[in-house]
């Protein structure tokens, strides 16, 4: 650990505010915008996870989409939040004999019949579950950004190598992608780990609030501590930023899930580098008039 960030995790931890030296704090506190990163799509807009979900954010001139990836039965990695199928599929009408309707216990084939759309519009009937090669050429194809999360990696042993071996069929590992657009993120610190393991050129993210003295042991592997906005303060991102992650910069700060105009002038008047939004169009416009 730098000396600057020693200071910075003793003043954090007596509850002071951080100050941080000249240098240091002229290269955290960012004179641009956070970037707006529109959460599942533009998911207040159209079914989350789905297609038409980062369209709608392509159309709405988002380059940032997130993005959450699972496993099937049969070992195919698909775009889907919660490891049931329930919330956001028809699959208790298909499928009305095999409860709880988790996504380990259905096929590729099965996921592919559900609708996908119309539990959140009629607009939206017959939109399917992607597959996450399917996702990513859509991606691609709308020339956006992606920060993806390895959902439930407990439920999916491997499925970090299996998730990069696709982003590099796809062209995402690529010296240009990686650089400039492509974050992994995960809530366990495990996986991200096993991904910086993998591939340490590639951007990762830890979810959560960790304290500030165990910042040093994430930096080792993450380059982004992603955190709900509301377990958040001005001295905690300014200690993230007194941090340097594994790639030699300042450690980042995306925060979620940000949908109002109040939450997004505060959170950006606490320097965070990131809102990950289910409303970008209400972030980008609170953004701008601040």
């Amino acid at each position: 650990m730098h000396a600057r960030a020693a200071a910075a995790t003793t003043t954090a931890l007596l509850g002071a505010a951080v100050v941080l030296p000249a240098p240091l704090a002229h290269a955290a506190v960012s004179t641009d915008q956070p970037l707006v990163i529109a959460h599942r799509g533009a998911s207040a807009q159209a079914p989350e996870n789905t297609l038409a979900a980062i369209d709608r954010a392509a159309r709405l001139g988002f380059t940032w989409v997130e993005n959450d990836v699972q496993r099937t039965k049969d070992g195919k990695l698909v775009v889907i939040h919660d490891d049931s199928l329930a919330r956001t599929t028809d699959v208790e009408q298909v499928f009305p004999k095999r409860a709880p309707w988790k996504v380990k216990d259905f096929t590729a084939a099965e996921i592919a019949r559900l609708d996908a759309g119309s539990w959140f519009s009629a607009r939206y009937k017959g939109a399917r579950v992607p597959t996450l090669k399917q996702y990513m050429n859509r991606v691609s194809r709308n020339h956006q950004k992606l920060v993806l999360e390895i959902k439930n990696p407990q439920l999916y042993p491997g499925i970090e190598r299996e998730t990069l071996k696709t982003l590099s069929n796809e062209g995402w590992l690529g010296p240009a992608s990686v650089r400039r657009k492509l974050v992994i993120q995960s809530f366990s610190a495990d996986s991200v780990r096993k991904v910086h393991s993998l591939r340490p050129d590639v951007k990762t993210g830890f979810l959560g609030t960790p304290s500030v003295a165990e910042l040093p042991a994430y930096a080792r592997f993450a380059d982004q501590i992603n955190s709900s906005h509301t377990t958040i303060s001005r001295g905690y991102v300014a200690a993230i930023h007194a941090f340097e992650g594994p790639h030699g910069k300042p450690l980042e700060i995306f925060t979620w899930t940000v949908d109002t105009a109040a939450d997004t002038r505060r959170v950006a008047g606490l320097g965070v580098n990131g809102v990950i939004t289910n409303k970008p169009d209400v972030v980008r416009k609170a953004l701008r008039e601040s």
